[in-house]
């Protein structure tokens, strides 16, 4: 069994042997990276319609929809700022060949109209847009090969989103350093718990987002907002938005708790929790126990160059809850990891281990130990490896495109959307060999840059408009 190895950026010099295979290879990257965008953006264009406008109508001199079209397009060619997509979108030859390329646009909007439209309509009807597109993804069948157990893999986790010195907006969290000395400082921050589709293979798409809010904690026990209390609302939002999906919590060791568990069983969700040692000590010392007196319960295999020594036990009753009136069964498998590498000084072979602990939801043997494990509790991984994008890839995550937070979220969901947009295109077959020679973000440059000048061939481009478009991934 072999994991997929990194992909790096070629090392030679451009392919190109003319101009005119120069400006063909752009168009052609420029299409493939913008048809996903472009191919669902008759649905879009309703659903951001249905948004209710609570602008004048007489005054209004740019259509919502086009409005928030543009603030996604803004995330999809990776402009880091406000006034960077004002001073971008306005230059007249990409302007125009934007228009070629989404002939819904009228006249080139100031990016600060988006900013004070974010700041009075409902946001959240936004990332129900985001979510009604996954659907129809799913609908379509276009993850099935990327399923865990027959489930949807679904990580969650959270990050710091930005931090400022002063308090822009009550709902901010707020911290303390140095509390009682000289150098006390205080800091109000912005929180966000979010899901993704976790594929094995990399592939992690944006799903939904909870944002931790001032007005969700508990003042009269002086307690602010936290993850767990952000999660228990995400998950309902989950259930209601996909109330018969098979899906498969991938969860780091903060869930490793009784009511997690429980509602997870109540949803129907399978899990793979992070299990550390001092999380459920009795849990553990009992799986320790069990593991000794069952010596079948051993399987030993190569992934990724690693040498893997599982060992598990079934059905490990766990009590919590008052006088621990509560149960549940779970069930516990280890992963112990050995590999070489080069040492620092590049001449030293060095030997090393690690060693992975999960609760699953489901019974464990030989047969899907790999496919729990290395599949999908690994890929928990994706949602932060997505932060990291989303943080220095060009995505601006930690920019505070707006202090007021309804805009601030604003812009996080169309951020979202921008994003999503871009993996769907990275993980299309045609783009995926296009990224081996420039790189992601490379290819976003090259798109961006082609957009930009007079290599955009725009007959072509409307011939590809008008053909049929059909998503094929990977």
């Amino acid at each position: 069994m072999k994991r997929a190895s990194h992909a790096t950026i070629a090392n030679r010099k451009s392919g190109y042997k003319s101009v005119e295979e120069e400006g063909l290879a752009r168009n052609e990257a420029a299409w493939e990276q913008l048809k996903v965008f472009r191919g669902q953006l008759p649905v879009l264009l309703r659903r951001l319609s249905a948004i209710p406008d609570p602008r004048t109508a007489k005054k209004t001199k740019h259509k919502l929809s086009v409005l928030l079209m543009l603030g996604i397009l803004s995330f999809v060619l990776q402009m880091a700022s406000s006034r960077e997509v004002t001073r971008e979108m306005s230059r007249p030859m990409l302007w125009e060949n934007l228009k070629a390329l989404f002939p819904e646009l009228e006249e080139t909007p100031h990016h600060d109209t988006l900013k004070r439209v974010l700041s009075q309509i409902e946001v959240d009807q936004i990332a129900s847009v985001q979510l009604e597109l996954i659907r129809k993804w799913i609908r379509n069948k276009k993850f099935s090969r990327y399923l865990v157990n027959n489930c949807y893999p679904v990580a969650v986790d959270g990050t710091q989103k930005m931090a400022r010195g002063w308090l822009w907006d009550e709902e901010c969290l707020q911290r303390t350093f140095n509390r009682g000395q000289s150098a006390e400082q205080t800091q109000y921050y912005v929180y966000v718990l979010q899901a993704n589709l976790a594929f094995s293979g990399g592939m992690s798409i944006p799903l939904m987002s909870e944002f931790l809010c001032h007005t969700q904690g508990d003042s009269h026990r002086s307690k602010q907002d936290c993850e767990l209390k952000a999660f228990y609302r995400l998950a309902a939002r989950l259930k209601e938005a996909f109330p018969a999906l098979r899906i498969m919590l991938l969860l780091d060791g903060l869930y490793a708790n009784g009511p997690v568990m429980e509602l997870c069983r109540r949803n129907k969700w399978q899990y793979m929790i992070v299990l550390k040692d001092d999380a459920l000590p009795s849990t553990v010392k009992e799986f320790q126990a069990l593991a000794r007196l069952e010596p079948k319960n051993r399987h030993f295999q190569t992934w990724g160059g690693r040498q893997q020594r599982f060992r598990w036990a079934n059905r490990i009753e766990y009590s919590f809850g008052a006088n621990g009136r509560k149960r549940e069964i779970v069930n516990v498998v280890e992963c112990l990891e050995s590999w070489q590498e080069i040492g620092n000084q590049g001449c030293d072979v060095v030997e090393k281990t690690s060693r992975h602990l999960w609760l699953s939801s489901e019974p464990l043997d030989r047969w899907n130990l790999h496919e729990r494990c290395n599949l999908g509790a690994r890929s928990r991984w994706g949602v932060e490896t997505g932060f990291l994008v989303e943080k220095h890839h060009g995505y601006q995550y930690e920019h505070c495109f707006s202090h007021d937070w309804n805009a601030m979220k604003g812009f996080h969901y169309l951020m979202q959307l921008g994003h999503m947009f871009n993996i769907m295109a990275r993980y299309s077959e045609k783009i995926a060999r296009i990224i081996r020679e420039t790189g992601v973000r490379g290819l976003i440059r090259l798109v961006r840059e082609t957009i930009a000048s007079p290599w955009l061939n725009q007959a072509w481009i409307r011939e590809q408009i008008a053909a049929p478009f059909q998503l094929r991934l990977t």
